[in-house]
């Protein structure tokens, strides 16, 4: 199992997501060996559904186990930590040419890869296979993360990394979540022969509103061109990838995600006496952040004692910070920046009502984690999961005016506002990881067939 996000490693949902549907599949007697972005050479073996909430390490260094085994830790974030991960993820955009790690951007730090077990010569063996089809896939994906970004020598690193460490596993299938592991996951295919499923949670087009980066793009239709199996979030973005990347539907498979929380932590806790609505997720044009904020501005002129917040952080952050500033919207529009898992929780156990306006949505986790602790959500008809779920308003991601009008009703009847948030927490909790852990196990049993 490749993916670059994995709690309390995490950005967004893409972390989630993972989490859930390894927890469902160890649950259902299938076996992980789940490779993380790590500077240390080493990777998770997960056989109880325990397992993934500890993430003991093996390793592929005998000198980082003796070090790992002679330092003392006493939480899973120091754990892990020593072994190279990043708490604070850099936020998902497009490769720029001359980017260059500095501080908390950098991923493997001093302990690159090189010689014979570095990204080029891992491209330069599978170059020398014999198969056509093999060699030009891996021939675009090393052309497609040619230059300097660091972006792009993450992903190479990861790749790299990851082919050195199947070396030291016993697998039978390759599961690869989002383009930054595809380039690692035609590899492990390419050198062992063994069953791809490429995993898609958000295309380029989504993340860019727009064309987004080539390279990306060419990583994207690799990845989902070479897999055996292609597991989308939704219909939408199963339409998307055949339209646009021209994939065998034949070989689709559509997923969904979904959400569970202990019933333990539904409690509210308000961090503020009035009612607070939320924005939760990346600060990008995919997400439609600027919509938000024109919903608040309009909003707090009708019922002033709301709270919007935006919580996240992404490239829109400081733009939409001077906006809120010009609105002269002060202590009514609230950024937290980056938030850790903890704070997360916490913030939705204070919040009454969820937007998500994003633009173009494959899925969306957020709006089923937000309506498990009973908030009302309003999403986006251009989102994945209106495809799934009833007790939310389904708005097009444009319609202001809808957004406010429906906000302000539902602030002015606080009991209708409380009637359809139960309603919503009782509906997720009906939207279980298991049927999506049973439905990803027979498409591996379609791989090996």
């Amino acid at each position: 199992m490749l993916t670059w996000e994995f709690p309390p490693f995490i950005v967004g949902g893409l972390g989630m997501a993972c989490y859930g549907l390894v927890k469902a599949l160890l649950g259902q007697g299938v076996e992980v060996c789940l490779c993380l972005p790590t500077e240390k050479r080493v990777f998770f073996r997960l056989v109880k559904p325990e397992d993934a909430d500890v993430l003991t390490p093996s390793f592929a260094s005998t000198e980082h186990e003796r070090q790992y085994v002679e330092s003392t830790f006493t939480t899973l974030e120091e754990r892990l930590a020593f072994l190279g991960v990043r708490f604070r993820p850099e936020v998902y955009k497009s490769p720029t040419g001359g980017e260059r790690p500095s501080g908390e951007a950098r991923l493997f730090g001093e302990q690159s890869l090189s010689g014979e077990d570095g990204y080029e010569a891992v491209i330069a063996r599978e170059l020398r296979a014999q198969e056509e089809t093999r060699r030009h896939v891996v021939e675009k994906i090393d052309r497609s993360l040619a230059g300097d970004s660091d972006v792009f020598r993450q992903v190479k690193e990861y790749a790299a990394r990851v082919t050195e460490l199947a070396k030291n596993m016993d697998f039978d299938l390759i599961h690869a979540h989002d383009w930054l592991t595809y380039p690692a996951a035609v590899l492990l295919k390419s050198a062992y022969k063994k069953p791809l499923v490429t995993h898609i949670h958000a295309t380029e087009f989504d993340r860019a509103g727009g064309p987004g980066n080539p390279g990306i793009h060419e990583i994207e239709y690799a990845g989902l061109t070479y897999a055996d199996r292609v597991v989308a979030v939704s219909k939408y973005t199963a339409s998307m990838i055949v339209q646009r990347y021209q994939i065998n539907p034949e070989k689709i498979r559509v997923v969904y995600n979904a959400y569970q929380i202990a019933k333990s932590q539904r409690e509210k806790k308000r961090l503020f006496k009035g009612p607070v609505v939320l924005f939760l997720g990346r600060i990008t044009l995919q997400k439609g952040p600027d919509y938000f904020l024109e919903v608040a501005k309009r909003v707090v002129e009708v019922v002033p004692n709301v709270k919007f917040i935006m919580a996240g952080a992404g490239d829109m952050e400081r733009q939409l910070i001077h906006k809120s500033a010009y609105y002269m919207l002060q202590t009514k529009f609230l950024f937290t920046g980056f938030l850790r898992r903890k704070d997360v929780e916490r913030i939705l156990s204070s919040s009454d009502i969820f937007i998500l306006p994003s633009v173009s949505e494959p899925f969306g986790i957020a709006p089923l984690e937000a309506m498990s602790y009973g908030i009302v959500a309003l999403i986006s008809k251009q989102a994945g999961v209106s495809e799934v779920v009833k007790s939310a308003f389904k708005i097009d991601f444009w319609d202001i005016d809808r957004m406010v009008e429906v906000i302000v009703d539902l602030l002015k009847n606080p009991e209708k506002l409380k009637e359809i948030g139960q309603a919503g927490a009782r509906e997720v909790d009906r939207i279980g990881w298991d049927k999506a852990g049973t439905s990803v196990k027979e498409v591996y049993r379609e791989c090996a067939c």
